[in-house]
């Protein structure tokens, strides 16, 4: 866990505190670990210009690579991140990282963390963000998203950042012996709510655990064509 801010005057802070006061907490995320990352990791640098005053709010911000993706809510991922058990020894991946905002709340907990986005423009954007960061322990690559990163493969921990309906055998795969991966399970293909769920993967097998109702964008890699009716 390697970063170093230089950010003086932040004027920022007092809306991350309000965002962890009256979303987080509220949100039965009690890890303090996770809390004091939404503390510190300045969400705003990881949005468009346009969205930069909603960084810290549930409102829909987007980040725009070869297109805009829609990043998750706060609230959302702090508490998927706690119900993920983040021990300071993880290896981790984040899939559908994006401009790299889930792997820079990581990066403060874990051993190390790699951001894997299909998008190369917000794969370099995540990149960027972890160097003017001072994430050391933070990586960014671009590729498919099904097929994970075996090169960087076993991980402890694997958070598919958004909804997904099915396409996860490949990422089970590639989790280490008592892994975790969590991500949201969409109620259809296409779908923005779902249950989030956390998968363990003991002998070999993985098990599903559902953990609360969330919604977020879907996963396009993630989410498998509707089957053909005659």
């Amino acid at each position: 866990m390697s970063e170093t801010f230089a950010f003086s005057a932040d004027p920022f802070a007092a809306l991350r505190e309000t965002m962890v006061e009256r979303q987080i907490r509220t949100f039965d995320v009690s890890d303090l670990a996770v809390q004091e990352r939404m503390r510190t990791v300045p969400r705003e640098i990881f949005v468009d210009d346009a969205y930069v005053s909603l960084a810290y709010s549930d409102a829909r911000v987007l980040t725009t690579g070869t297109s805009a993706r829609e990043l998750t809510a706060p609230l959302i991922l702090a508490r998927m991140l706690k119900e993920a058990h983040v021990r300071e020894t993880d290896r981790a991946l984040v899939v559908g990282g994006a401009s790299g905002y889930a792997a820079a709340l990581l990066a403060g907990l874990v051993d190390r963390v790699t951001s894997l986005d299909e998008d190369p423009a917000l794969s370099a954007k995540a990149h960027a963000n972890f160097e003017r960061l001072g994430l050391a322990n933070a990586k960014s690559v671009a590729g498919p998203t099904k097929q994970g990163a075996p090169a960087a493969a076993p991980f402890d921990l694997i958070l598919v950042d958004g909804v997904v309906s099915g396409g996860l055998e490949t990422l089970c795969g590639q989790l280490a012996e008592g892994g975790r991966l969590v991500t949201i399970l969409g109620d259809a293909p296409g779908a923005r709510t779902g249950m989030a769920t956390l998968f363990t993967r003991t002998d070999g097998a993985t098990s599903p655990r559902p953990l609360f109702s969330a919604s977020a964008a879907p996963v396009a890699a993630l989410t498998p064509p509707p089957a053909f009716v005659f």
